[in-house]
């Protein structure tokens, strides 16, 4: 692999991580994190492509699991303000062969605003689902498109009293499209066995759309095609 392929940074410090005794430089096991959420790819295929590190699927899938969330909390301090007309909508996954909800919203200019799995599709989920961007972006809509589901008025009300909820015909189209990209990040997985490690890898994909489409003040200074890569290196510093 060549630096650039990795991103590399003679800056990053190696991560506490060892593979048959063996540390290994940050950037590796970044650029590991990166291609499972970005490409459709496997552990196994990540594993693969890493075979000459003795990186096995197991290590790939714990580095996944631990290091996502870290990279999506320091990218919140360069993330931009979500625009104020939400588009919301579930769409649907199964995790250890039972289906599950995924409650989704993105804004006008296309940023992923939170992504929430939850075992039901009720009143109670919702809340949740809103208080989420409520509390850690404080950003409030003016308007929110949602389907015809029955719960919502009750919590829009209670959480954004003064926002418009629109539910009109294919007025919630944005979201509805925009669960494809997720739906065809998940069909090369080999399934999401619990709802902890799903909950990740779907917050880990929303975070690579929001870089991809430039939501944050990261890989600024960089072609869109390098804008990822430059981003996660970024953020490997921070953490």
């Amino acid at each position: 692999m060549t630096g650039e392929a990795f991103c590399a940074d003679s800056s990053l410090v190696a991560f506490p991580v060892r593979v048959r005794g063996v540390p290994l430089p940050a950037e590796v096991i970044v650029v590991s994190v990166r291609w499972y959420l970005r490409h459709g790819l496997s552990y196994r295929d990540v594993a693969e492509l890493l075979a000459e590190r003795g990186i096995d699927h197991v290590t790939v899938y714990r580095w996944v699991q631990r290091f996502t969330p870290l990279l999506a909390d320091a990218a919140r301090f360069s993330r931009h303000a979500p625009g104020d007309r939400w588009f919301v909508d579930e769409t649907y996954v199964k995790v250890n062969g039972v289906w599950r909800y995924v409650y989704r919203a993105v804004d006008q200019h296309g940023q992923v605003i939170d992504v929430l799995l939850t075992v039901h599709r009720d009143a109670a989920a919702a809340h949740r689902f809103f208080t989420r961007p409520l509390r850690m972006l404080k950003v409030i809509p003016s308007e929110v498109v949602t389907d015809a589901a029955p719960v919502y008025p009750a919590v829009l009300e209670e959480l954004f009293p003064a926002a418009w909820h629109h539910v009109g015909q294919h007025a919630n189209n944005p979201i509805e499209a925009d669960h494809g990209q997720l739906k065809r990040r998940l069909k090369p997985m080999r399934g999401l066995r619990t709802d902890r490690t799903a909950q990740v890898v779907i917050a880990g994909h929303a975070l690579i759309q929001n870089l991809r489409r430039g939501h944050y003040e990261l890989g600024v200074d960089t072609r869109p095609a390098f804008r990822v890569a430059m981003s996660f290196a970024e953020l490997a510093r921070a953490i």
